[in-house]
């Protein structure tokens, strides 16, 4: 984790570019859940689709999923690299890390994420993650299930998270956010995370 990753201006540029992703068509949605839930979060694909459990090049409304901005592969491409530095020879897929799909989550007050694996890839390649407007308690599991142990972190806005090497699997989650704890400047109501991936899908 590098806290304060992103300066006031990138997040700024990222919370602009997710209000231009979130229009439709292939626009911000809200999931149902194989069960028949809902989740409570509402999000985005960009690249590739994401579905319970899987990707298309297809969105809920029928239409192409938007592309994967070539900027922000950049920017997934320098925040492994600064996570790991020296270390990052060692992390299954690091070096040659190339992002292909983003997925934009927009959580309102009250809104959460169970905890849950990142398994739809087929790859091992790490996982960037971007936190931007309000706080949050994130939960990091173990890779093994669900329970104890764990570890509470809470994120801010600017946060950069990478999941790879160990904790690639681990279960994660968004036990809550923090309403009301997002810079006024940034003019954003609720949380809005941007996790950039490695589909292992090909073209």
């Amino acid at each position: 984790m590098l806290p304060g990753w992103l300066d006031l201006d990138a997040q700024l540029r990222l919370i602009a570019a997710c209000r231009e992703w979130a229009r439709p068509p292939a626009g911000l949605h809200t999931v149902r859940m194989p069960t028949g839930g809902m989740m409570s979060v509402r999000m985005v694909s960009l690249g590739w689709h994401w579905y319970p459990y899987g990707y298309r090049r297809v969105a809920e409304d029928g239409a192409p999923v938007k592309p994967f901005p070539p900027e922000l592969g950049s920017l997934a491409r320098r925040a492994v690299t600064e996570a790991y530095g020296d270390a990052r020879p060692e992390v299954a897929g690091a070096t040659s890390y190339g992002p292909d799909t983003a997925i934009v989550n927009h959580y309102p007050h009250g809104a959460r994420m169970g905890l849950h694996q990142d398994r739809d890839e087929r790859t091992d390649a790490p996982v960037v993650s971007l936190s931007l407007g309000d706080r949050c308690v994130f939960r990091l599991g173990n890779t093994e299930t669900k329970t104890r142990p764990w570890t509470d972190v809470e994120l801010h806005s600017g946060d950069l998270l990478v999941f790879g090497g160990p904790a690639r699997f681990a279960y994660h989650g968004v036990v809550r956010t923090l309403p009301g704890t997002a810079a006024p400047e940034l003019g954003l109501v609720g949380r809005l995370n941007i996790t950039v991936r490695e589909s292992g899908l090909g073209a």
